[in-house]
């Protein structure tokens, strides 16, 4: 689970300004921190088929906004998949 302390860690890491909370990087980020504790639930739960709904849906999700943000400005897209760690 994403703790408040956790998110806003997360959100100070990947804004672009002051205020910023909400924009793609920033929601990527959130995304997946959060698809990657799912994955470590399923390590101990393999059956909650119910959670892995949300998983798929958060991952495409995330697809959706990087595929935005790749369309949008190509070097901030080759920034965040490095920053994060995910494969393209």
């Amino acid at each position: 689970m994403l703790t408040k302390e956790k998110k806003g860690s997360v959100i100070k890491e990947f804004r672009a300004s002051e205020k910023d909370t909400g924009s793609a990087e920033v929601q990527i980020a959130i995304l997946t921190t959060r698809i990657n504790d799912l994955t470590d639930h399923f390590k101990t739960h393999p059956k909650d088929h119910s959670s892995r709904r949300g998983l798929l849906k958060m991952v495409g999700t995330r697809t959706s906004l990087l595929k935005y943000i790749s369309r949008k400005d190509i070097k901030k897209y080759k920034d965040i998949i490095n920053r994060l760690g995910l494969r393209k």
